[in-house]
């Protein structure tokens, strides 16, 4: 559907990627279930391995499912392609694996999930990658940050857990003016609350776990190409512009032009990492996009109902919610995310560490699990959890101090929420 009439995002969620199946006629897409696929003649194969023809050779690499997937998810976020995988980490390293070789580094926010902040700070040193944390409101510590070895920019939309809302258009003129990608990680905004591709950004990755399946089922992740970034204006991504020596020499941004992070992906992304999406995750997740904006406005009309609730309450320090008037991210929204501040905070207890335990014990309809973005009401202490792995420093830089907790606001009647927050609140801080 990105050929024809200028669709609204409601329509694109429900068919972008979505054809009847030409063999049965379903409407549904359907769950592709086979390994490998039969190719008509030696030629036709020939023709695939070689990238001169798109189609089906095996799962580890593409499957009609989860292209449906990839098609939908790059039609909502404006973008030429995509890649689909077996998680959001896994599209965090997809998404670096063309550009980073041994010394490079990247220049990553202190705003991350606790998550990204080990694999960036610990894991990636095993490539021998490395990343500079800086925080994104400094745009100039941003810049003295990027160096001759710098390869990307990473930051988050919404950040988690703090629901901060990041600058992603002053930080696109950074990584313009060095040369270099922005990636963006909008997982917590989700394409129809922010656009991160119109704001600048060449790539978006998605935890698509999150609140594009909606649901809490599957694991899942993507990358969004940009289709907009020249890999050949300088030497600094050889995978990209050079001849590939994992792939017979071929130059990718010559021969695939703006397509050529996308088929990179799959090509030597998929291939030889392995990190698949099964077709079954695909079609939850498909399923679940086709309800996003409906949810999405659920989600941050609770969000601002609750956060307004929680900061006027004597039992709570702060609230970090972006939508409150209160938040000096608030006059970022109508740029950023002008539909909504997104549903995921944090706020801080009175009582502090014990009380956040104790809160998190007396809830009922909160679920304490580590996730976000499904319909039902989360929380989550991510000192002691998610971000336990860092520092007290580390944890306080990203938004996770000790004496706060992260919730991420559902789709259920509010009134009902704040009332298990009220009585949660109650045992907590008496």
């Amino acid at each position: 559907m990105t050929d024809g009439p200028s669709y609204g995002f409601d329509t694109l969620q429900i068919h972008a990627g979505a054809r009847p199946d030409p063999a049965t006629g379903a409407r549904q897409v359907p769950i592709y279930q086979s390994t490998a696929y039969v190719f008509r003649d030696a030629d036709h194969a020939a023709a695939l391995f070689n990238l001169q023809e798109v189609g089906y050779i095996y799962s580890r690499l593409t499957n009609p499912t989860v292209a449906a997937l990839q098609e939908r998810i790059a039609t909502l976020e404006g973008g030429v392609g995509a890649v689909c995988c077996s998680s959001g980490h896994a599209a965090q390293i997809m998404a670096l694996f063309p550009l980073m070789g041994p010394g490079k580094n990247i220049v990553a926010s202190t705003r991350l999930y606790g998550g990204t902040v080990t694999q960036f700070s610990q894991t990636i040193k095993r490539f021998g990658w490395s990343a500079t944390f800086v925080d994104f409101d400094d745009v100039e510590a941003v810049k003295a940050a990027i160096d001759d070895d710098t390869r990307a920019i990473f930051g988050e939309a919404i950040a988690n857990p703090g629901g901060y809302i990041m600058d992603v258009r002053a930080i696109a003129d950074v990584a313009d003016a060095a040369g270099i990608p922005l990636i963006i990680d909008n997982t917590s905004a989700t394409p129809f609350l922010c656009r991160p591709i119109e704001l600048g950004a060449t790539l978006v990755v998605h935890s698509t776990t999150k609140y594009l399946t909606g649901n809490g089922t599957v694991t899942g992740g993507c990358v969004v190409d940009s289709g907009k970034f020249d890999w050949a204006a300088n030497d600094k991504f050889p995978s990209m512009s050079q001849p590939e020596p994992a792939y017979h020499g071929l130059k990718f941004a010559e021969t695939f032009g703006p397509l050529a992070f996308t088929f990179h992906g799959i090509a030597i992304g998929l291939r030889d990492l392995g990190m698949t999406m099964n077709p079954q995750a695909a079609h939850y997740t498909l399923m679940g996009i086709e309800t996003l904006s409906l949810r999405m406005e659920r989600h941050v009309e609770n969000a601002e109902k609750i956060a307004n609730w929680l900061e006027a309450d004597d039992r709570v320090t702060h609230v970090t919610y972006a939508g409150l008037k209160s938040s000096p991210y608030f006059k970022r929204i109508k740029d950023v995310c002008p539909k909504g501040a997104g549903a995921l905070f944090t706020f801080g207890v009175k009582g502090g560490y014990d009380a956040c335990i104790k809160l998190i014990d007396s809830l009922e309809i909160f679920s304490h699990v580590a996730n976000l973005g499904d319909t039902r009401s989360l929380i989550i202490h991510s000192a002691s959890t998610t971000h336990r792995q860092l520092t007290e420093d580390q944890q306080r830089a990203a938004g996770a101090a000790p004496e706060v907790v992260r919730v991420s606001i559902g789709t259920e009647d509010a009134d009902d929420l704040i009332a298990d927050l009220d009585q949660a609140l109650s045992k907590a801080t008496s």
